[in-house]
């Protein structure tokens, strides 16, 4: 599909909601999409903490059906009454773009009934990032699905596994975790499966609140 016929598929599938804002979601399903590598060697490498997200999420929730399909693994599931897909595409990271669109084209959804999780270099080991769009911030998978869907106005969960300590970044991210990052990075993952758990039930602006500031700092209405 080219850039263009994307933009158009996009549009028809946005209603706008009555004061012109954002579309609305409604009872469309979520689709929530975790990012990484799919080939062995890079199971529980910092690029893959997406998957092991999506692989948490499995395993607080009933598990209904799980398919390969879009290019990749998907699993639907009831969360707090609302339907999710949930997404670990087959592709390389870099090519993540094709297997969302196929998802979000298959379903009809609008880019607000999407958020894709990943990590990032900007971030330090642990700290999570919600935000409701926005660039891809050179990460090549998010920029993918920007490419495929035409559009940056689509919910991304950032999970900290900076800074890089060695020259070429991307032999750091395609590194594992030290051992000292584990017990941040595993108190990460929980609580981005908390995170995804609200962006569902709740929507962006609370799930943003909650839990973009650290762990330990108040929040507002508590």
């Amino acid at each position: 599909m080219s850039p263009t016929g994307q933009q158009r598929w996009i549009e028809r599938r946005a209603p706008q909601s009555q004061d012109g804002d954002f579309p609305r979601v409604g009872s469309q399903m979520r689709l929530v999409v975790g990012l990484g590598n799919p080939q062995p060697r890079y199971a529980q490498t910092r690029h893959n903490v997406g998957f092991m997200v999506i692989d948490q999420l499995i395993c607080r929730w009933p598990q209904q059906k799980t398919q390969e399909k879009f290019s990749g693994v998907f699993i639907r599931l009831i969360i707090e009454g609302q339907a999710v897909g949930l997404l670990k595409p087959a592709t390389s990271m870099n090519l993540s773009g094709i297997s969302v669109a196929q998802a979000m084209k298959f379903y009809n959804l609008v880019p607000q009934a999407l958020l894709v999780i990943t990590d990032d270099l900007a971030l330090p080991p642990g700290r999570l990032r919600l935000r409701r769009g926005g660039s891809s911030g050179g990460h090549k998978g998010l920029a993918s699905v920007t490419e495929h869907l035409a559009t940056e106005d689509f919910a991304r969960l950032r999970i900290g596994i900076g800074p890089s300590d060695l020259p070429d970044p991307a032999d750091y991210v395609l590194s594992k975790f030290f051992q000292r990052d584990w017990p941040d990075v595993s108190k990460a993952i929980d609580r981005a499966v908390e995170a995804v758990s609200c962006w569902i039930v709740e929507g962006i602006d609370v799930a943003m609140n909650r839990f973009n500031a650290p762990e330990d700092s108040p929040h507002d209405g508590e």
